[in-house]
Order: structure tokens, then C-alpha cells, then sequence
């Protein structure tokens, strides 16, 4: 008994430990200051990846606001041989959590599409690029849809568990937890899944490796003077300017 007892004794104080640790570890970090997210590098993602040519697609605004991301891209690439894919990419700083408050499934589910099936791919084998997959219905229109998450650390992020402790990581040892929502979507025609499939992955490998050069970068207000957590990010403005020209919608 006295063995089991010293034993319960150990293991308590080591909860104790662990809470005061974690209660510690979110104190300082809110006691960090706030960033200053530059979007500029996402702004300029390549308008061609590989043969397929981009014209970006307009958000509604209620959409937009409700989404409530630093910065987003939504464009359709079209080549004159395929069938075209529909790319969002929700990007979220560090001070916005570093994700989407809205799941793919719930933003498709909400939108009137059924779910048929899901699965996890392996993108690339050279790297370790992963995505969800869907396949969507709806009024008898089908898609195939790939969708992950980046952070300023690493790809392939599916989601849950696996992202909380990114976001964690990243903040202990880098400052920053930043991250965006990756999502890529093409018709299904004549029921043939493996050629869309074919077109998301091999869409998806030419992509990951840009979003890597062009992710955008934080720094500390208080590097940046009092002001500079104050001003709007002009970047924002022109993109919505650029986007308003096309006038196109999904």
C-alpha cells in the first residue's frame, strides 16, 4: 500500500507540473506581441502553373467576411485539353489562428452537396505532400476535391490532432503559427474519377512547391513602430480590385 501510495503522490505532482506548464506556455505566449502579416509573396502566386492558366474568380462579400481570412486566392485554371480546377487557398495568420473556422465538409455540406466518399492520397512520393480527398454530388453535378493545410513549418497537414500540434510547435520554436487552407476541385466527367484524380495530383505536386516560395511573412509589430499593426495591408485591396475586373464567379 505504502509503494502504491508513493506512486499516486508521483503522479499528481506530475499532472500538477504538466498543468502549471501549459498554463505558463499560454500566458507567455499571450504576452507576446502581435504580428504584422505581409501577404505580398501569396499575392503574387504564378497566374500559370505548368499548362493550365488561371482568371480569378470574385467572392462574395458576405463570404468573404464570414471567412474572415488575412488573405484568400480563388481562381479556376483552365488548359485547352482538360477539364478545369477550381483552387482556393484561405490564408490565416499567426493572430487568427493559423486556420479556417470552417471545415471543407461543413463549407460543401452547407452548400447543398452530398458527400459520396472520402479518403486520404499521397500527392507526391518524393515529398511528404498528403490531401483529403472528397468526391461531391450535387443535382447530379460530381466533383473530386483534394484539400490540405501548410504552415510556415511544413505540408500535408490533414487536419485535427496533426495541426493542433503544428500550430503548438511553431509557436514555441519559430513565433508564428500561421497557416492557410489549401483546396482544389475538378469535374468528374463520364464517371471517370481516375482522370480527375489524375488532374488534382498532378495540379496539387506543381502548386505545393510555389505556395512554399510565396508564403507570406510576419514579423513583430514592435519591429515595425507603433503604426504598423495599424495599417491596412494594401495588398488585400488590390487583389480585390483585380478580382473585381474579371467579374467572373464560380
Amino acid at each position: 500500500m505504502p509503494e502504491k501510495s508513493h506512486r499516486q503522490t508521483i503522479g499528481s505532482l506530475a499532472l500538477v507540473v504538466l498543468m502549471l506548464a501549459v498554463g505558463a506556455g499560454g500566458w507567455y505566449l499571450r504576452l507576446r506581441p502581435p504580428v504584422q502579416v505581409n501577404t505580398s509573396p501569396l499575392a503574387h502566386l504564378p497566374t500559370q502553373i505548368g499548362v493550365w492558366q488561371s482568371t480569378e474568380i470574385l467572392m462574395d462579400s458576405a463570404i468573404e467576411q464570414e471567412l474572415q481570412a488575412d488573405f484568400h486566392i480563388q481562381r479556376i485554371y483552365t488548359t485547352r485539353f482538360t477539364e478545369p480546377l477550381w483552387l482556393y487557398v484561405g490564408y490565416y495568420g499567426t493572430d487568427h489562428g493559423g486556420r479556417p473556422k470552417h471545415t471543407p465538409r461543413g463549407c460543401y455540406t452547407g452548400a447543398g452537396w452530398g458527400i459520396e466518399s472520402s479518403r486520404i492520397v499521397d500527392v507526391d512520393s518524393t515529398s511528404d505532400l498528403r490531401a483529403n480527398e472528397y468526391l461531391v454530388e450535387r443535382r447530379g453535378e460530381r466533383r473530386l476535391v483534394h484539400f490540405w493545410y501548410r504552415s510556415h513549418r511544413r505540408t500535408g497537414i490533414l487536419g485535427g490532432l496533426d495541426q493542433n500540434i503544428d500550430r503548438l510547435l511553431g509557436r514555441l520554436l519559430d513565433d508564428r503559427a500561421d497557416g492557410a487552407l489549401v483546396r482544389i476541385s475538378t469535374p468528374i466527367v463520364q464517371d471517370d474519377t481516375t482522370a480527375a484524380r489524375g488532374r488534382l495530383l498532378s495540379f496539387a505536386s506543381l502548386l505545393d512547391p510555389l505556395l512554399e516560395k510565396h508564403w507570406p511573412i510576419e514579423s513583430p509589430c514592435d519591429d515595425n513602430g507603433s503604426d504598423a499593426c495599424t495599417q491596412r495591408n494594401d495588398v488585400q485591396s488590390e487583389k480585390a480590385t483585380r478580382t473585381e475586373k474579371t467579374g467572373a464567379s464560380l
